[in-house]
């Protein structure tokens, strides 16, 4: 049997207190594409980054066409004949198409460019994938498709075997990804050697020959695409397999909407490349979920709610009435609060103190002209520190000294002291242990429980299921159906998370 053109065996890489890749096995065939899949932390990042030299693995044996290998750099790597395309295309905009192609390596003698060369080996490097653009053309003039496949063509412009493909198609239409995929094939019968990584099933079901699953850094198994239903495959990748308790009741039943003019509603709402065309409602005193895999539009679709990015179509109303968000001030003005999935990044001011940071929406509401009173803000600290027993030394102590749960907890009293009537949580419980999940689970009953509208954001399919009353699920971004009442059920939003019941 031919060896494999990539082999990667008992990979590990550790970073400070956290295990990335354990033991994990990895192989690409040549003449095939492989799709590399997992949800968040699962270790496709660092994968990438150990086989194209950007970190060094701290364990394991790497294999090229059965010579061994240890890239240390990038440019080592694509050296050896691996070429990685990212999904934010990493070229020069104000730049032509062949100098982009040539960047590096480009032909002349004595300081001198050869231009005429430069543009033939430019010409030569899209023929191979039957691409036909002006050389000349800055860059950026260009769409972002079209500049992914420049891209593809500076890899191949080397002594390319294998190409990484991350995440190529996240700002793609429908149409665009129908072009890269017949570049991707005709590599494929050329004989290369592809990986791709990628969130959407459909497109995993479309274009590879195997795939790999990743979990907590762990392999979880390398399957035949077309072997694997897609139920299967998503169990997989949560970590979970159909059981009797699945079917267990949900935490509340669902509301009777008819005659009931809901807090929010969207009709058509789209963000091209980033969310298809959907409809949403969110009632008063109602948990509403967002379900579907990572890469699905969840947050996608909550900052386009909060007026964070910018919807290209349909409309919104507030309380029936139209809105325009044009940012979340507007948002906030309007009775929304929107907690974000990355508390670290986009939550909180790690060098700021509890106080500082739970009052710091509601400053931002009263606006620069009302400040809050010292005696103002104090009471509002000592409410929400018992309300949502936030454990701190006290008000004055950094918020990076907390506890991630702890800090989630000051996220959620930042929203709560606006007085919202409609919020958006997204991964709430991320990152925090049992404990102080249960008791954001409760909070968000308790929320429901006093009329507020609030969509649910998670990953973990127990928890949507426990905490929400009726579950939209977005596959592919776009809606792929919705569940309440009887019919909440992990099986069900599994099979609405795959798009299928049985099979591929």
């Amino acid at each position: 049997m031919e060896p494999a053109l990539l082999e990667l065996r008992g990979v590990g890489k550790r970073f400070p207190g956290v295990v990335a890749l354990d033991g994990v096995d990895f192989s690409v065939r040549r003449g095939e594409v492989h799709a590399l899949l997992g949800e968040n932390g699962a270790g496709k990042s660092t994968l990438i980054k150990v086989l194209t030299g950007v970190h060094p693995a701290d364990t394991g044996d790497f294999h090229l066409e059965g010579r061994r290998i240890r890239p240390r750099s990038p440019r080592e790597a694509e050296e050896l004949g691996i070429s990685t395309v990212y999904q934010e295309v990493n070229l020069v905009p104000s730049l032509s198409v062949a100098e982009n192609i040539t960047l590096g390596r480009q032909p002349g003698w004595a300081g001198l460019l050869h231009w005429r060369a430069i543009r033939d080996r430019a010409r030569r490097a899209l023929a191979r994938l039957d691409l036909e653009c002006d050389v000349d053309a800055e860059l950026g003039s260009l769409s972002v498709a079209h500049q992914q496949m420049v891209a593809i063509a500076r890899a191949l412009d080397t002594s390319a075997r294998l190409l990484v493909l991350d995440e190529p198609t996240a700002s793609l239409d429908e149409r665009e990804v129908a072009e890269l995929f017949k570049v991707m094939r005709k590599l494929r019968a050329d004989g290369f050697g592809i990986v791709f990584v990628t969130h959407f099933l459909d497109q995993v079901y479309a274009v590879t020959d195997r795939m790999t699953v990743l979990r907590n850094g762990r392999l979880v198994g390398t399957y035949v695409t077309s072997e694997l239903p897609r139920l299967a495959l998503v169990g997989r990748m949560l970590g979970r397999e159909i059981s009797a308790s699945d079917f267990a009741p949900h935490a509340a039943p669902p509301m009777e909407t008819a005659g009931r003019t809901p807090l929010l509603s969207a009709r058509q709402l789209g963000r091209r490349g980033v969310i298809g065309p959907l409809d949403l409602e969110l009632q008063a005193g109602e948990v509403t979920g967002l379900g579907g895999l990572l890469g699905s539009g969840r947050t996608e679709t909550a900052r386009v709610l909060f007026g964070i990015d910018p919807a290209d179509t349909g409309d919104i109303h507030v309380r029936g009435e139209p809105v325009r968000l044009r940012s979340p001030r507007d948002a906030v003005r309007l009775g929304l609060a929107f907690c974000s999935e990355d508390r670290k990044a986009e939550g909180i001011l790690p060098n700021l103190s509890v106080r500082e940071n739970l009052v710091l929406a509601l400053q931002g509401k009263r606006g620069a002209f009302r400040p809050l009173a010292r005696a103002e803000q104090e009471q509002l600290c000592a409410h929400y520190i018992q309300a949502l027993q936030i454990k701190t030394a006290d008000i004055e102590t950094p918020i990076k000294n907390l506890s991630g749960g702890n800090q989630q907890k000051v996220l959620l009293a930042r929203w709560l002291a606006t007085q919202p009537e409609i919020i958006l949580l997204d991964e709430p419980t991320r990152g925090i242990d049992i404990g102080a999940k249960q008791e954001i689970e409760g909070l968000i009953a308790r929320l429901r429980e006093q009329g507020l509208a609030v969509l649910f954001i998670s990953s973990e399919i127990d928890e949507v299921v426990r905490t929400c009353s009726r579950v939209l699920v977005l596959r592919d971004r776009r809606l792929s159906g919705h569940a309440a009442g009887s019919g909440l059920s992990v099986e069900n939003l599994m099979r609405l998370m795959a798009g299928t019941h049985d099979t591929p």
